[in-house]
Protein backbone atom coordinates (compact mmCIF):
# COMPACT_ATOMS: atom_id res chain seq x y z
CA UNK A 1 0.00 0.00 0.00
CA UNK A 2 2.54 2.39 0.92
CA UNK A 3 4.25 1.61 -2.58
CA UNK A 4 1.37 2.01 -4.50
CA UNK A 5 0.80 4.94 -3.14
CA UNK A 6 4.56 6.49 -3.79
CA UNK A 7 4.13 5.23 -7.06
CA UNK A 8 0.45 6.98 -7.56
CA UNK A 9 2.31 10.23 -6.36
CA UNK A 10 5.10 9.75 -9.06
CA UNK A 11 2.68 9.40 -11.57
CA UNK A 12 0.80 12.85 -10.50
CA UNK A 13 4.42 14.75 -10.13
CA UNK A 14 4.95 14.10 -13.61
CA UNK A 15 2.58 15.35 -14.91
CA UNK A 16 2.23 18.58 -13.05
CA UNK A 17 5.00 21.20 -14.61
CA UNK A 18 5.08 22.98 -10.87
CA UNK A 19 6.92 19.80 -9.67
CA UNK A 20 9.53 19.45 -12.52
CA UNK A 21 10.41 15.70 -11.68
CA UNK A 22 13.56 13.51 -12.95
CA UNK A 23 12.64 10.97 -15.32
CA UNK A 24 13.52 7.40 -15.05
CA UNK A 25 16.95 6.50 -14.92
CA UNK A 26 17.81 10.42 -13.45
CA UNK A 27 17.65 12.17 -10.56
CA UNK A 28 18.36 16.14 -9.63
CA UNK A 29 21.41 16.66 -8.13
CA UNK A 30 23.10 19.90 -6.30
CA UNK A 31 26.48 20.16 -7.64
CA UNK A 32 28.66 22.62 -6.93
CA UNK A 33 31.21 23.22 -9.47
CA UNK A 34 31.19 22.88 -13.35
CA UNK A 35 34.27 21.83 -15.75
CA UNK A 36 33.98 23.63 -18.68
CA UNK A 37 35.79 22.21 -21.90
CA UNK A 38 36.46 23.48 -24.81
CA UNK A 39 35.59 21.45 -28.41
CA UNK A 40 39.00 20.04 -28.44
CA UNK A 41 38.47 18.48 -24.79
CA UNK A 42 41.10 21.19 -23.21
CA UNK A 43 40.38 22.73 -19.64
CA UNK A 44 38.59 26.41 -19.67
CA UNK A 45 37.22 27.16 -16.56
CA UNK A 46 35.57 25.72 -13.17
CA UNK A 47 32.35 27.41 -12.72
CA UNK A 48 31.31 27.89 -9.22
CA UNK A 49 27.54 27.38 -9.20
CA UNK A 50 26.57 27.82 -5.22
CA UNK A 51 24.59 30.92 -4.45
CA UNK A 52 24.01 32.43 -1.10
CA UNK A 53 26.23 33.92 1.73
CA UNK A 54 29.01 32.21 3.49
CA UNK A 55 27.99 28.39 4.96
CA UNK A 56 24.23 29.16 3.38
CA UNK A 57 25.42 28.97 0.17
CA UNK A 58 23.15 26.46 -2.03
CA UNK A 59 24.82 24.64 -5.21
CA UNK A 60 22.40 24.31 -8.39
CA UNK A 61 20.87 21.38 -8.89
CA UNK A 62 21.44 19.72 -12.05
CA UNK A 63 19.78 16.40 -14.14
CA UNK A 64 21.96 13.67 -13.89
CA UNK A 65 22.28 9.89 -14.84
CA UNK A 66 21.12 8.15 -10.76
CA UNK A 67 23.72 8.31 -8.53
CA UNK A 68 25.33 4.72 -7.98
CA UNK A 69 24.80 2.86 -4.64
CA UNK A 70 27.96 2.27 -3.18
CA UNK A 71 29.04 0.60 -0.02
CA UNK A 72 32.43 -0.28 0.37
CA UNK A 73 32.79 -1.57 -4.27
CA UNK A 74 34.05 0.97 -6.45
CA UNK A 75 31.22 1.89 -8.73
CA UNK A 76 31.73 5.50 -10.61
CA UNK A 77 28.57 7.62 -11.19
CA UNK A 78 28.16 8.66 -14.74
CA UNK A 79 29.34 11.70 -16.45
CA UNK A 80 29.43 13.66 -12.76
CA UNK A 81 31.28 12.44 -9.53
CA UNK A 82 33.73 13.43 -6.77
CA UNK A 83 36.97 14.26 -8.44
CA UNK A 84 38.29 11.14 -7.09
CA UNK A 85 36.48 9.30 -9.75
CA UNK A 86 35.92 11.90 -12.55
CA UNK A 87 39.50 13.41 -12.49
CA UNK A 88 41.41 11.03 -10.25
CA UNK A 89 42.39 13.62 -7.67
CA UNK A 90 43.70 11.98 -4.76
CA UNK A 91 42.91 14.75 -1.92
CA UNK A 92 42.35 12.08 1.31
CA UNK A 93 45.50 9.91 -0.17
CA UNK A 94 43.62 6.60 -0.93
CA UNK A 95 45.03 3.58 -2.10
CA UNK A 96 42.52 2.90 -4.59
CA UNK A 97 42.85 6.01 -6.58
CA UNK A 98 43.56 4.81 -9.61
CA UNK A 99 40.90 2.21 -9.71
CA UNK A 100 37.80 4.69 -9.14
CA UNK A 101 39.22 7.02 -11.97
CA UNK A 102 39.80 3.87 -14.42
CA UNK A 103 35.96 2.60 -13.10
CA UNK A 104 34.48 6.47 -14.40
CA UNK A 105 36.44 5.96 -17.89
CA UNK A 106 35.29 2.98 -18.82
CA UNK A 107 32.06 4.13 -18.25
CA UNK A 108 32.66 6.59 -20.53
CA UNK A 109 33.79 4.29 -23.07
CA UNK A 110 30.94 1.67 -22.93
CA UNK A 111 28.87 4.82 -23.70
CA UNK A 112 31.51 6.14 -26.68
CA UNK A 113 30.96 2.35 -27.71
CA UNK A 114 26.96 2.89 -27.48
CA UNK A 115 25.97 5.53 -28.89
CA UNK A 116 29.56 7.30 -31.03
CA UNK A 117 28.57 10.42 -29.96
CA UNK A 118 30.93 13.68 -30.70
CA UNK A 119 30.38 15.23 -27.44
CA UNK A 120 31.44 11.98 -25.62
CA UNK A 121 34.94 12.27 -27.44
CA UNK A 122 35.48 15.89 -26.12
CA UNK A 123 35.14 14.70 -22.02
CA UNK A 124 37.63 11.46 -23.29
CA UNK A 125 39.94 13.62 -24.80
CA UNK A 126 39.90 15.95 -21.68
CA UNK A 127 40.51 12.99 -19.44
CA UNK A 128 43.43 11.87 -21.40
CA UNK A 129 44.94 14.96 -21.10
CA UNK A 130 46.00 15.05 -17.84
CA UNK A 131 43.09 16.94 -16.63
CA UNK A 132 44.47 17.70 -12.81
CA UNK A 133 47.76 19.24 -14.43
CA UNK A 134 45.40 21.73 -16.86
CA UNK A 135 42.73 22.50 -13.70
CA UNK A 136 46.15 23.41 -11.45
CA UNK A 137 47.97 25.66 -14.53
CA UNK A 138 45.40 27.81 -14.77
CA UNK A 139 45.70 30.54 -12.02
CA UNK A 140 42.51 31.81 -11.86
CA UNK A 141 40.85 28.26 -10.56
CA UNK A 142 42.92 28.15 -7.61
CA UNK A 143 40.42 28.93 -4.92
CA UNK A 144 38.06 27.23 -6.36
CA UNK A 145 40.39 24.04 -6.77
CA UNK A 146 41.37 24.28 -3.10
CA UNK A 147 37.87 24.10 -1.90
CA UNK A 148 37.00 21.23 -3.85
CA UNK A 149 39.87 19.34 -3.25
CA UNK A 150 39.36 20.09 0.93
CA UNK A 151 35.54 18.62 0.39
CA UNK A 152 36.22 16.18 -2.31
CA UNK A 153 33.37 18.09 -4.24
CA UNK A 154 30.96 16.64 -6.98
CA UNK A 155 31.75 18.37 -10.16
CA UNK A 156 29.90 17.96 -13.62
CA UNK A 157 31.49 18.70 -17.26
CA UNK A 158 30.02 21.42 -19.50
CA UNK A 159 31.11 22.22 -23.26
CA UNK A 160 31.61 25.73 -23.53
CA UNK A 161 29.11 27.38 -26.02
CA UNK A 162 26.55 24.69 -25.12
CA UNK A 163 23.00 25.54 -24.77
CA UNK A 164 22.92 23.00 -22.39
CA UNK A 165 23.71 23.00 -18.47
CA UNK A 166 25.79 20.11 -18.68
CA UNK A 167 26.94 17.26 -20.81
CA UNK A 168 24.16 15.03 -18.87
CA UNK A 169 21.34 16.61 -20.25
CA UNK A 170 23.22 17.04 -23.57
CA UNK A 171 23.41 13.54 -24.59
CA UNK A 172 19.61 13.09 -22.42
CA UNK A 173 17.84 12.18 -25.74
CA UNK A 174 20.07 8.95 -26.04
CA UNK A 175 19.85 8.06 -23.10
CA UNK A 176 16.35 7.58 -22.09
CA UNK A 177 15.83 6.45 -25.58
CA UNK A 178 17.65 3.25 -24.97
CA UNK A 179 18.08 0.18 -22.31
CA UNK A 180 21.88 1.21 -21.53
CA UNK A 181 21.22 2.52 -17.99
CA UNK A 182 19.30 -0.81 -17.24
CA UNK A 183 20.75 -3.47 -14.35
CA UNK A 184 18.62 -6.47 -15.72
CA UNK A 185 18.54 -9.85 -14.42
CA UNK A 186 15.55 -11.40 -13.72
CA UNK A 187 11.71 -11.13 -15.04
CA UNK A 188 8.79 -11.56 -12.52
CA UNK A 189 5.25 -9.89 -11.63
CA UNK A 190 5.64 -6.15 -10.25
CA UNK A 191 3.82 -6.33 -7.12
CA UNK A 192 3.25 -2.54 -7.37
CA UNK A 193 2.05 -2.55 -11.22
CA UNK A 194 0.98 -6.14 -11.22
CA UNK A 195 2.89 -6.55 -14.72
CA UNK A 196 5.52 -8.95 -15.74
CA UNK A 197 8.10 -7.25 -16.15
CA UNK A 198 12.14 -6.70 -15.58
CA UNK A 199 12.42 -6.43 -11.72
CA UNK A 200 15.08 -4.52 -9.75
CA UNK A 201 17.86 -6.07 -7.87
CA UNK A 202 18.98 -3.29 -5.72
CA UNK A 203 16.39 0.18 -5.25
CA UNK A 204 17.69 3.29 -5.23
CA UNK A 205 18.43 5.22 -1.70
CA UNK A 206 16.06 7.20 0.10
CA UNK A 207 17.69 10.42 1.31
CA UNK A 208 16.37 13.30 4.12
CA UNK A 209 15.01 10.41 6.92
CA UNK A 210 16.85 12.61 10.10
CA UNK A 211 19.19 9.98 11.29
CA UNK A 212 20.38 8.01 8.34
CA UNK A 213 23.50 8.38 6.85
CA UNK A 214 24.39 10.71 4.09
CA UNK A 215 24.29 8.17 1.03
CA UNK A 216 20.69 7.39 2.05
CA UNK A 217 19.02 4.45 3.37
CA UNK A 218 16.73 1.72 1.87
CA UNK A 219 13.06 1.35 2.64
CA UNK A 220 13.14 -2.48 0.98
CA UNK A 221 16.01 -4.19 1.83
CA UNK A 222 17.07 -7.99 1.83
CA UNK A 223 20.85 -8.54 2.90
CA UNK A 224 21.28 -11.72 4.97
CA UNK A 225 20.71 -15.10 4.07
CA UNK A 226 18.41 -14.84 7.44
CA UNK A 227 15.88 -12.58 5.09
CA UNK A 228 15.33 -14.43 2.25
CA UNK A 229 13.95 -17.06 0.70
CA UNK A 230 13.04 -20.08 -2.36
CA UNK A 231 16.92 -19.30 -3.49
CA UNK A 232 15.60 -15.84 -4.35
CA UNK A 233 18.77 -12.59 -3.29
CA UNK A 234 18.16 -8.88 -2.53
CA UNK A 235 15.03 -7.08 -3.68
CA UNK A 236 13.74 -10.33 -5.37
CA UNK A 237 12.31 -11.68 -1.98
CA UNK A 238 10.12 -7.94 -2.67
CA UNK A 239 9.64 -8.47 -6.63
CA UNK A 240 9.45 -4.59 -8.20
CA UNK A 241 10.17 -4.04 -11.20
CA UNK A 242 12.75 -1.01 -12.67
CA UNK A 243 10.15 1.47 -13.16
CA UNK A 244 8.03 0.91 -9.80
CA UNK A 245 11.57 1.16 -7.83
CA UNK A 246 12.54 4.29 -9.38
CA UNK A 247 9.00 5.91 -9.06
CA UNK A 248 8.21 5.43 -5.24
CA UNK A 249 11.90 6.12 -4.18
CA UNK A 250 11.87 9.29 -6.87
CA UNK A 251 8.90 10.31 -5.17
CA UNK A 252 9.64 9.65 -1.51
CA UNK A 253 13.18 11.25 -1.97
CA UNK A 254 10.31 14.73 -3.37
CA UNK A 255 8.88 14.66 -0.70
CA UNK A 256 11.87 14.91 1.76
CA UNK A 257 13.74 16.92 -0.35
CA UNK A 258 15.65 20.06 1.40
CA UNK A 259 12.98 22.44 0.54
CA UNK A 260 9.64 20.03 0.35
CA UNK A 261 6.69 21.27 2.31
CA UNK A 262 5.35 17.57 2.53
CA UNK A 263 7.52 16.64 5.70
CA UNK A 264 8.40 17.46 8.83
CA UNK A 265 10.52 16.66 11.41
CA UNK A 266 9.95 16.49 15.17
CA UNK A 267 12.60 14.08 17.44
CA UNK A 268 14.23 11.27 15.48
CA UNK A 269 11.03 10.83 13.23
CA UNK A 270 10.63 12.21 9.71
CA UNK A 271 6.78 12.28 8.55
CA UNK A 272 6.07 13.02 4.91
CA UNK A 273 2.58 13.71 3.70
CA UNK A 274 0.54 13.95 -0.10
CA UNK A 275 -2.94 13.46 -1.39
CA UNK A 276 -3.65 11.06 -3.67
CA UNK A 277 -5.03 13.90 -6.02
CA UNK A 278 -3.82 17.23 -6.44
CA UNK A 279 -6.25 19.47 -4.50
CA UNK A 280 -8.18 22.35 -6.39
CA UNK A 281 -10.19 24.15 -3.63
CA UNK A 282 -8.25 28.02 -3.94
CA UNK A 283 -10.15 28.93 -0.45
CA UNK A 284 -8.09 26.02 1.49
CA UNK A 285 -5.51 23.55 0.31
CA UNK A 286 -5.13 21.00 3.38
CA UNK A 287 -1.69 19.36 1.52
CA UNK A 288 0.13 22.80 1.88
CA UNK A 289 -1.37 23.34 5.49
CA UNK A 290 -0.49 19.98 7.24
CA UNK A 291 3.00 20.84 8.31
CA UNK A 292 2.46 24.10 9.94
CA UNK A 293 0.09 22.12 12.11
CA UNK A 294 3.11 20.09 13.72
CA UNK A 295 6.54 21.92 12.80
CA UNK A 296 7.87 25.04 13.84
CA UNK A 297 6.88 28.41 12.17
CA UNK A 298 9.26 30.10 10.00
CA UNK A 299 11.87 32.39 11.96
CA UNK A 300 10.76 35.25 9.80
CA UNK A 301 6.88 34.32 9.91
CA UNK A 302 6.20 33.09 13.66
CA UNK A 303 2.73 33.63 13.28
CA UNK A 304 2.48 30.87 10.61
CA UNK A 305 1.55 27.96 11.97
CA UNK A 306 -1.49 29.93 13.95
CA UNK A 307 -2.68 31.16 10.87
CA UNK A 308 -3.00 27.82 9.37
CA UNK A 309 -4.98 26.76 12.10
CA UNK A 310 -7.06 29.30 12.00
CA UNK A 311 -7.54 28.60 8.23
CA UNK A 312 -8.83 25.65 8.95
CA UNK A 313 -11.27 26.08 11.62
CA UNK A 314 -12.45 28.56 9.07
CA UNK A 315 -12.80 26.07 6.17
CA UNK A 316 -14.21 23.67 8.57
CA UNK A 317 -17.24 26.25 9.92
CA UNK A 318 -17.53 27.44 6.15
CA UNK A 319 -17.70 24.28 4.03
CA UNK A 320 -14.72 24.39 2.63
CA UNK A 321 -12.66 21.29 3.30
CA UNK A 322 -12.65 18.91 0.68
CA UNK A 323 -15.16 15.81 1.45
CA UNK A 324 -14.36 13.54 -1.99
CA UNK A 325 -13.98 10.05 -0.99
CA UNK A 326 -11.37 9.29 -3.76
CA UNK A 327 -9.06 11.85 -2.72
CA UNK A 328 -7.10 9.95 0.26
CA UNK A 329 -4.44 11.45 2.27
CA UNK A 330 -1.61 10.05 3.15
CA UNK A 331 0.75 10.51 6.41
CA UNK A 332 4.10 7.65 6.35
CA UNK A 333 6.16 8.14 9.60
CA UNK A 334 9.88 7.18 8.93
CA UNK A 335 12.81 6.52 11.88
CA UNK A 336 16.04 5.65 11.10
CA UNK A 337 17.32 2.01 11.79
CA UNK A 338 21.68 1.55 11.00
CA UNK A 339 21.09 1.71 6.88
CA UNK A 340 17.72 0.81 6.71
CA UNK A 341 14.75 3.46 7.06
CA UNK A 342 11.94 1.83 9.28
CA UNK A 343 7.91 2.95 8.88
CA UNK A 344 6.55 4.68 12.09
CA UNK A 345 3.66 4.56 10.96
CA UNK A 346 1.21 4.53 7.75
CA UNK A 347 -2.15 6.63 8.40
CA UNK A 348 -4.51 7.05 5.64
CA UNK A 349 -7.84 8.14 5.39
CA UNK A 350 -9.74 11.28 3.72
CA UNK A 351 -8.84 14.82 3.90
CA UNK A 352 -12.11 15.38 6.13
CA UNK A 353 -11.02 12.52 8.20
CA UNK A 354 -7.55 14.19 8.95
CA UNK A 355 -8.70 17.49 9.33
CA UNK A 356 -11.49 16.61 12.15
CA UNK A 357 -8.80 14.98 13.70
CA UNK A 358 -6.45 17.82 13.95
CA UNK A 359 -8.89 19.85 14.76
CA UNK A 360 -10.19 17.95 17.72
CA UNK A 361 -6.71 18.07 18.90
CA UNK A 362 -6.40 22.05 19.01
CA UNK A 363 -9.77 22.03 20.53
CA UNK A 364 -8.71 19.51 23.27
CA UNK A 365 -5.07 21.50 24.06
CA UNK A 366 -6.89 24.81 24.49
CA UNK A 367 -6.48 26.38 28.04
CA UNK A 368 -6.81 29.96 29.26
CA UNK A 369 -3.72 32.06 28.00
CA UNK A 370 -2.19 35.20 28.51
CA UNK A 371 -2.86 38.11 25.54
CA UNK A 372 1.15 37.70 24.91
CA UNK A 373 0.67 33.64 24.83
CA UNK A 374 0.33 32.21 20.88
CA UNK A 375 -3.33 30.81 20.39
CA UNK A 376 -2.18 27.48 18.80
CA UNK A 377 0.52 25.85 19.71
CA UNK A 378 2.62 23.46 16.97
CA UNK A 379 3.62 19.56 18.20
CA UNK A 380 7.17 20.52 18.46
CA UNK A 381 6.20 23.12 20.73
CA UNK A 382 4.18 21.20 23.22
CA UNK A 383 6.43 17.96 23.12
CA UNK A 384 9.81 19.93 23.90
CA UNK A 385 7.80 22.02 26.96
CA UNK A 386 8.29 18.13 28.39
CA UNK A 387 12.16 17.68 28.13
CA UNK A 388 14.78 19.01 30.19
CA UNK A 389 16.07 22.66 28.33
CA UNK A 390 13.56 22.48 26.08
CA UNK A 391 15.54 20.71 23.84
CA UNK A 392 14.05 17.73 21.12
CA UNK A 393 17.40 15.69 21.95
CA UNK A 394 16.12 14.58 25.01
CA UNK A 395 12.73 13.44 23.92
CA UNK A 396 12.45 9.84 25.28
CA UNK A 397 12.02 7.16 22.51
CA UNK A 398 9.14 6.33 20.64
CA UNK A 399 7.85 9.06 22.42
CA UNK A 400 6.56 12.01 19.82
CA UNK A 401 5.49 9.22 17.09
CA UNK A 402 2.70 8.20 19.74
CA UNK A 403 1.61 11.58 19.98
CA UNK A 404 1.96 12.27 16.23
CA UNK A 405 -0.25 8.86 16.15
CA UNK A 406 -2.87 9.84 18.52
CA UNK A 407 -3.39 13.08 16.98
CA UNK A 408 -4.17 11.10 13.67
CA UNK A 409 -5.77 8.22 14.78
CA UNK A 410 -7.94 10.67 17.52
CA UNK A 411 -7.11 8.14 20.45
CA UNK A 412 -5.69 9.40 23.67
CA UNK A 413 -2.62 10.91 24.36
CA UNK A 414 0.01 8.33 25.40
CA UNK A 415 0.04 8.41 28.71
CA UNK A 416 4.00 8.77 28.51
CA UNK A 417 3.80 12.61 27.64
CA UNK A 418 1.55 13.18 30.71
CA UNK A 419 4.30 11.63 33.11
CA UNK A 420 6.72 13.59 31.13
CA UNK A 421 5.44 16.95 31.72
CA UNK A 422 4.20 16.08 35.76
CA UNK A 423 8.25 15.43 36.03
CA UNK A 424 9.37 18.98 34.06
CA UNK A 425 6.68 20.59 36.35
CA UNK A 426 8.60 19.08 39.22
CA UNK A 427 12.15 19.57 38.23
CA UNK A 428 11.25 23.37 37.49
CA UNK A 429 8.46 23.79 39.94
CA UNK A 430 6.77 25.79 36.73
CA UNK A 431 3.43 25.23 35.36
CA UNK A 432 3.61 27.20 32.12
CA UNK A 433 0.49 27.24 30.09
CA UNK A 434 1.59 24.45 27.45
CA UNK A 435 2.31 22.10 30.31
CA UNK A 436 -1.16 22.87 31.78
CA UNK A 437 -2.39 22.22 28.31
CA UNK A 438 -0.99 19.07 28.14
CA UNK A 439 -2.59 17.73 31.13
CA UNK A 440 -5.89 19.08 30.48
CA UNK A 441 -5.90 17.25 26.77
CA UNK A 442 -4.87 14.15 28.20
CA UNK A 443 -7.21 13.58 31.26
CA UNK A 444 -9.93 14.91 29.13
CA UNK A 445 -9.22 12.88 25.74
CA UNK A 446 -8.69 9.63 27.96
CA UNK A 447 -12.46 10.13 29.50
CA UNK A 448 -13.93 10.84 26.52
CA UNK A 449 -12.24 8.20 24.52
CA UNK A 450 -13.37 5.52 27.37
CA UNK A 451 -16.67 6.87 28.18
CA UNK A 452 -17.85 9.26 25.44
CA UNK A 453 -20.98 10.56 26.63
CA UNK A 454 -19.65 11.34 30.00
CA UNK A 455 -19.05 15.04 31.10
CA UNK A 456 -16.05 17.23 29.96
CA UNK A 457 -13.62 16.71 33.36
CA UNK A 458 -11.48 19.82 33.15
CA UNK A 459 -12.61 23.18 31.32
CA UNK A 460 -10.61 26.00 29.61
CA UNK A 461 -10.89 28.26 32.14
CA UNK A 462 -10.93 28.04 36.75
CA UNK A 463 -13.85 26.09 37.37
CA UNK A 464 -15.28 26.34 40.76
CA UNK A 465 -17.66 23.92 40.48
CA UNK A 466 -14.95 21.19 40.06
CA UNK A 467 -15.04 19.01 43.38
CA UNK A 468 -12.21 17.47 42.37
CA UNK A 469 -9.85 17.21 45.32
CA UNK A 470 -6.64 17.28 43.51
CA UNK A 471 -7.84 20.33 41.48
CA UNK A 472 -9.37 22.35 44.76
CA UNK A 473 -5.23 21.45 46.17
CA UNK A 474 -3.89 23.09 43.19
CA UNK A 475 -6.25 26.05 43.40
CA UNK A 476 -5.75 26.16 47.07
CA UNK A 477 -1.31 25.82 46.48
CA UNK A 478 -2.07 28.98 44.26
CA UNK A 479 -4.22 31.30 46.78
CA UNK A 480 -1.40 30.91 49.43
CA UNK A 481 1.17 31.95 47.29
CA UNK A 482 -0.53 34.39 45.91
CA UNK A 483 -1.61 35.88 49.79
CA UNK A 484 2.43 35.78 50.17
CA UNK A 485 3.11 37.77 46.83
CA UNK A 486 0.96 40.02 48.06
CA UNK A 487 2.59 40.22 51.59
CA UNK A 488 6.41 40.62 50.02
CA UNK A 489 5.96 42.39 46.84
CA UNK A 490 9.35 41.95 44.94
CA UNK A 491 9.85 38.72 47.19
CA UNK A 492 12.63 36.46 44.83
CA UNK A 493 11.04 32.75 45.61
CA UNK A 494 7.68 31.63 46.74
CA UNK A 495 6.31 28.40 48.36
CA UNK A 496 6.31 26.98 44.46
CA UNK A 497 9.85 27.13 44.61
CA UNK A 498 10.23 25.01 47.92
CA UNK A 499 6.91 23.11 48.61
CA UNK A 500 5.29 22.57 44.52
CA UNK A 501 6.93 18.81 44.82
CA UNK A 502 5.89 17.79 47.90
CA UNK A 503 2.58 19.88 47.66
CA UNK A 504 1.47 17.71 44.61
CA UNK A 505 2.19 14.51 45.80
CA UNK A 506 1.63 14.22 49.48
CA UNK A 507 -0.23 17.06 50.37
CA UNK A 508 -0.95 15.88 53.77
CA UNK A 509 2.93 16.47 54.42
CA UNK A 510 3.18 21.05 53.85
CA UNK A 511 -0.49 21.94 53.76
CA UNK A 512 -0.40 22.44 57.54
CA UNK A 513 2.24 24.23 57.40
CA UNK A 514 1.69 26.44 54.24
CA UNK A 515 -1.82 26.95 56.76
CA UNK A 516 0.16 28.46 59.35
CA UNK A 517 2.45 30.94 56.91
CA UNK A 518 -0.76 31.92 55.00
CA UNK A 519 -2.11 33.63 58.45
CA UNK A 520 1.26 35.40 58.98
CA UNK A 521 1.09 36.14 55.78
CA UNK A 522 -2.39 38.08 56.26
CA UNK A 523 -1.78 39.39 59.22
CA UNK A 524 1.08 41.53 56.94
CA UNK A 525 -2.00 42.92 54.36
CA UNK A 526 -3.14 46.48 54.91
CA UNK A 527 -5.72 46.43 52.44
CA UNK A 528 -8.68 44.93 54.19
CA UNK A 529 -10.59 44.47 50.96
CA UNK A 530 -8.17 41.98 49.44
CA UNK A 531 -7.90 40.48 52.62
CA UNK A 532 -11.74 39.65 52.60
CA UNK A 533 -11.91 38.94 48.88
CA UNK A 534 -8.28 35.77 49.95
CA UNK A 535 -10.82 34.98 52.68
CA UNK A 536 -13.78 34.06 50.47
CA UNK A 537 -11.44 32.39 47.90
CA UNK A 538 -10.05 30.12 50.42
CA UNK A 539 -13.43 29.04 52.32
CA UNK A 540 -14.72 28.26 48.89
CA UNK A 541 -12.02 25.79 48.12
CA UNK A 542 -12.24 24.16 51.53
CA UNK A 543 -15.82 23.56 50.99
CA UNK A 544 -15.26 20.83 49.02
CA UNK A 545 -12.04 19.49 51.03
CA UNK A 546 -12.47 17.21 53.70
CA UNK A 547 -8.84 16.38 54.16
CA UNK A 548 -5.74 16.02 52.78
CA UNK A 549 -5.09 13.09 51.20
CA UNK A 550 -1.38 11.37 52.07
CA UNK A 551 -0.51 10.71 48.08
CA UNK A 552 -1.81 12.14 44.79
CA UNK A 553 -1.49 9.58 42.01
CA UNK A 554 -0.17 10.65 38.62
CA UNK A 555 -3.70 11.41 37.28
CA UNK A 556 -4.66 13.69 40.47
CA UNK A 557 -1.26 15.26 39.99
CA UNK A 558 -1.95 16.50 36.83
CA UNK A 559 -4.93 17.66 37.89
CA UNK A 560 -3.37 19.29 41.07
CA UNK A 561 -1.33 21.20 38.28
CA UNK A 562 -4.31 22.45 35.71
CA UNK A 563 -6.00 23.52 39.13
CA UNK A 564 -3.19 25.57 40.27
CA UNK A 565 -2.85 27.16 36.31
CA UNK A 566 -6.63 28.15 36.27
CA UNK A 567 -6.57 29.77 39.67
CA UNK A 568 -3.28 31.54 39.10
CA UNK A 569 -4.71 32.97 36.03
CA UNK A 570 -7.75 33.92 37.15
CA UNK A 571 -6.11 36.26 39.53
CA UNK A 572 -4.46 38.32 35.88
CA UNK A 573 -7.75 38.31 34.42
CA UNK A 574 -9.74 39.67 37.60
Amino acid sequence: MILQALYDYYQRAINDPDKNVAPQGFEWKEIPFVVVLDESGCFKALEDTREGIGNRRTAKKFLVPQAEKRTVGIKANLLWDNVEYALGANPRDRKDISDRHKNFQNRLDDLIHTFNLSQLKTLKAFLDKNPITQIEQNIECSENWKEILEGNLNVIFRLEGSPDPSLCETIRPALSDSDFRKDIEKKGLCLVTGEKVQLSRLHPPIKGVQGTNTQGGALVSFNLPAFVSFGKTQNYNAPISESAAFAYTTALNMLLGKNSQNKIKTANITVAFWSKIKETFNEFNFEESFGSFFADPPKDNPDHGVLAVKALYEAMYAGKIPVDEGNEFYVLGLTPNAARIAVRFWKTGTIKDFADKIKKHFDDMEIIRSPKDLEYLTINQILRATVLDYKMDNMPTNLAGSVVESILDGTPYPVTLMHQCIRRIRAEQKVTRIRAAILKAYLNRSKQYFNPYGKEEITVSLDRTNTSVSYRLGRLFSVLEKIQEEANPGINSTIRDRFYGAASSSPVTVFSQLLKLKNHHLSKLTNQGRKVNFEKELGEIFDGLQEFPSHLSMEDQARFAIGYYHQRQSFFSN
